[in-house]
């Protein structure tokens, strides 16, 4: 099974860009998109609809914000597009689509450096969303979630990381969460599975030349539940060609 995640940071520019006659070679089970910036009505162009792919989306109440979206090639069960919070949901945060025992999920967890509201927003999205990743490793179902979680977890997971250690994104408390999501809880970083080289981003200012120099931040995983660890057999992060400030992380599972 090979999953797909990534932030598109506006899917209409991306498709201009050629990212979904990318998609048509990739031979992806599953496409986990984040940062729509549309509205479902303003997507009727077949562009956004491949013959070969049923498509979902959780659009934000607010036009042009944040939207996260998933095409699953097999039709699913099931769609659910919220997760509870009363805070979060109307913002197009979640969305998951479940086959069988498994779920894969569509997350855009709340970035906080625009402001210190933000900020705040965003610890309170991390200590709901805790919880509700706990009940879901207490319900006995497969989960992959992926997304911009918006935290780069370790000091090889962001090239300047000595200057950005009171930067949102990779401050102690986003990282301590990280620590617990993949220590106590027994969430798994997919990527990190196969693959434990340093400088291995998936976004990049738009500033300078961090793209060119590979000043990059690690921000999009894809994370199991504790039951599927070990079903990972190859990632990578396809930076070929471009769509956005952010590259798409694929993974390929062997699931039964």
């Amino acid at each position: 099974m090979r999953i797909i995640t990534v932030n598109l940071n506006g899917i209409r520019a991306a498709a201009r860009k050629g990212f979904f006659d990318w998609v048509r070679r990739q031979a992806a089970d599953v496409i986990c998109i984040q940062e729509t910036k549309a509205q479902i009505h303003q997507l009727d162009d077949p562009v956004f609809n491949p013959r070969q792919y049923h498509r979902f989306f959780k659009d934000a109440e607010k036009k042009g914000y944040s939207g996260v979206a998933i095409y699953t090639r097999e039709e699913p069960d099931g769609v659910i597009d919220a997760y509870g919070s009363p805070e979060f949901d109307n913002e197009g945060r979640y969305i998951e689509a479940r086959f069988g025992d498994l779920s894969v999920i569509s997350l855009y967890a709340p970035s906080g450096s625009s402001s210190e509201i933000r900020q705040e927003a965003k610890y309170r999205f991390m200590d709901e969303f805790m919880k509700h990743l706990q009940k879901l490793a207490a319900d006995g179902r497969r989960y992959i979630i992926g997304g911009d979680w918006n935290i780069a977890h370790q000091q090889i997971d962001i090239r300047n990381w000595r200057s950005n250690q009171k930067n949102s994104g990779f401050l102690p408390e986003e990282r301590a969460w990280l620590d617990e999501l993949f220590g106590p809880q027994q969430f798994v970083d997919a990527f990190r599975e196969v693959n434990q080289k340093p400088d291995e981003y998936t976004w990049w200012s738009n500033r300078g030349q961090a793209r060119a120099n590979n000043v990059g931040w690690r921000i999009d995983y894809q994370v199991l539940s504790p039951n599927l660890k070990g079903s990972v057999r190859k990632a990578r992060v396809y930076k070929n060609k471009w769509f956005s400030d952010h590259a798409p992380l694929i993974i390929d599972y062997e699931l039964t």
